[in-house]
Order: C-alpha cells, then sequence, then structure tokens
C-alpha cells in the first residue's frame, strides 16, 4: 500500500496517531510500525548523552522521509510488542538504507548493540 500526503508529526504524550517515535518506531493509521531493517538510538532510555543526541537526530530524519513524498510499507509480521514489522520504501529505496547511509541507523543484525562509546 502505498502512503501520500499524511502529515506526520512527532509524538506527544497521550494517545498516538500519524507520528514518528524515534528513528525506527512510528504511528500510521492507529497502526505501531517498527522499521524491519534498521535500529535506531533510543531517546526515551538512551544509554548516554550521544545515543540521546544521534536518536534525536534520527527521529528528525525520519520524520521528513515519511513527509518527504509517497512511501510503501513491506509487512513483514509482528515484532515481541505487537509492532507491525515493515519494511519502508520511497523514491530513494529502502528508508531504513538512508538512516543507515547518514549513520542514523545500523542495518538491523538480530540483537541490539550500543551506541555510546565505549572508552
Amino acid at each position: 500500500m502505498i502512503f501520500a500526503a499524511i502529515a506526520l508529526t512527532i509524538c506527544a504524550p497521550g494517545p498516538r496517531d500519524n507520528c514518528v517515535v524515534d528513528g525506527d518506531t512510528f504511528w500510521l493509521a492507529g497502526e505501531k510500525i517498527r522499521i524491519a531493517d534498521i535500529d535506531a538510538p533510543e531517546i526515551s532510555r538512551p544509554k548516554c548523552a550521544e545515543e540521546r543526541a544521534t536518536g534525536e537526530r534520527a527521529t528528525r530524519r525520519l520524520l521528513v522521509l515519511l513527509n518527504s513524498g509517497p512511501f510503501e510499507l513491506h509487512r513483514r509480521g509482528e515484532d515481541r510488542y505487537g509492532r507491525t514489522l515493515a519494511v519502508v520504501v520511497n523514491d530513494r529505496g529502502s528508508v531504513g538504507d538512508q538512516l543507515v547511509s547518514e549513520g542514523l541507523a545500523r542495518t538491523w543484525t538480530g540483537r541490539r548493540e550500543s551506541w555510546c562509546d565505549a572508552s
């Protein structure tokens, strides 16, 4: 299904609809969607300031990418939290790949890795 002309916002507390939660999760028409092919930094419980800052940039960038034109969802089932897993594709290809190429997400390897500097 192709989605166009949906004005998403950054999610606020309370009921959520058509908004971006963070760099890899958003709500669309009442459905919570997790981008299946990436992992973005956390903003709700970051482990360090660097993770929060990168997570906020990823959130804003995902908002821009979703609002910049039509996109498609290629659903892949649900995760353990009940979110729809989907690859999101716009006219430039995978939105996840775009976030990865900009250093705002990582390709999903099956497990989370730290966004904090180990030094």
